[in-house]
Parts: C-alpha cells; structure tokens; sequence
C-alpha cells in the first residue's frame, strides 16, 4: 500500500510574525521557515503505518517555491521514500492545491492519502476536504487515531462532543489533529543522506491547473493589544461593571 502525504512550507511557529508596513501580508524575508506542524504529524503517521508493515511506501509531495525543496528533503530525513515537488512562485489557494494534488494522487495511485487539517500560516482547513470531493473517495477528517484494516481505514475523530469512530474505505483521505502523534526528528546521518536523494519535479501546468488566485486580501493588520485586567471586591461590584463598562448584560 502507497501513502502519499502533501506538506507545505510555512513560517516557523516559533517565530513572531510582522505585518508588512503597507499591511498587504506578513513579513517573509529573513524569517526562518520550516514544515507545517499538521504535516509533520502526516509524515510520523505514515512512517509509523509503514514501519507496523501497512504501508510499502511512502511518497510526500509539496506545492510552492523552490526553497520548498528543504522541507521535503526535511521529510525524506524522517524516512519518507520519495518526494515530488510541484514548482511555482504563484501564491498558493486550497482549491488549487486540491486540483494539483487530484492530479498527483492520479499518477501515484496511492491507497491513502493523510493531510494536515490545516496550516498554519492561512489556517483555511479546506484541501483534504476539496480533495475528497475532486477524486470522490472516502474522507475523515481531524484524525486522532488511525489503524488500517483489510481495504478500510478505522479513524477516531476528535469532534465538539468528544471523540467519534468511523470506518472508512479505501482509498480514503484523512486529516491529522495535534494529538494524533508525536513527530519523531530527523537524525544527522539521515539529514546528509536525504541532501543526496533526488526530487521528482513538476510545475501546476503539468496538471492543467490555472493558479490565478480566486481570493483577495484587502488588508493584514496584527490584532490589538490586551486590556488589562481589573481587580473587583464583591460580586455586586463585577456584576455592575458588567453591566454598565462592558455592556454584556
């Protein structure tokens, strides 16, 4: 059984973002750049599935520029086997994304296919769900467990209620949630050895897919400050000021 398992290029989480000073995005040059947390959790997954001997292999594939090519060779670090890198310097919109991995799950003909619910830097949480409905196969989405049966997929999903158990056929896609795993760090040996693999390499017009954006950012701005908080001596007292300052009762 194959997984194929997207990953994208973002900013690190460690690092503060800065709004650009015309607020038309977040300041990009210079900051350290590293995997989507999400897909980190995709790639321990499918690595822990191919090392419990129910997957043979395990391809990762990223869309974006051409420094994306550090993040997959961070994946193949971890273990996965081969990496595509679809190539463009045109901003990056889910259903894009879903049109682009359609086309790559087409050629690779994988079993299953584990995404990050979201990522970090648009937090859409929208291209595991388009890229179910484009190639019409089974979804669970927010993964917290994931055991692999005889032509089906058993996934427990966290939901608003607790957590929810489904069966799915595969193929299938399914989106990973922060308590799924634990994502493991790539060893030394296994950086210097994944710098000499080799990447397969496409561009969005190998697979027909126009990457005009469809959305329009009309301004980024950073959220304001915190008030700080007050201090209130009985419950007449914070009753009232939530009545009469905050306007909430």
């Amino acid at each position: 059984m194959k997984l194929l398992v997207p990953i994208k290029r973002v900013v690190d989480y460690n690092v503060k973002i800065r709004v650009k000073a015309d607020g038309s995005g977040v300041e990009l040059a210079n900051v350290k750049m590293s995997m989507n947390p999400f897909d980190e959790i995709s790639v321990e997954e499918a690595l822990r599935l191919k090392e419990a001997g129910k997957a043979s292999e395990v391809v990762v594939v990223s869309i974006g520029p051409a420094k994306a090519e550090e993040t997959l060779r961070t994946a193949l670090a971890m273990g996965a086997d081969r990496a595509v890198l679809v190539e463009t310097d045109d901003a990056v919109e889910p259903l894009a994304v879903a049109k682009i991995l359609k086309g790559v799950a087409e050629a690779e003909q994988p079993s299953l296919i584990i995404v990050g619910k979201q990522a970090i830097d648009d937090d859409s949480n929208q291209t595991g769900q388009m890229l179910s409905a484009l190639l019409g196969w089974a979804q669970a989405t927010f993964a917290s467990k994931v055991e692999i049966g005889e032509g089906s997929a058993q996934v427990t999903r966290e939901v608003d209620g607790g957590l929810q158990t489904i069966d799915v056929k595969l193929p299938a896609v399914v989106t990973t949630d922060l308590r799924l795993n634990e994502p493991r760090y790539a060893s030394l040996p296994n950086i210097m050895k994944a710098k000499k693999k080799p990447l397969d390499k496409k561009t969005p017009s190998d697979f027909g897919v126009d990457m005009s954006p469809r959305l329009k950012v009309l301004k980024t701005e950073e959220p304001s400050g915190r008030k700080a908080g007050v201090k209130v001596k009985s419950v007449a007292e914070l009753v009232d000021k939530l009545k009469n300052e905050a306007g909430v009762l």
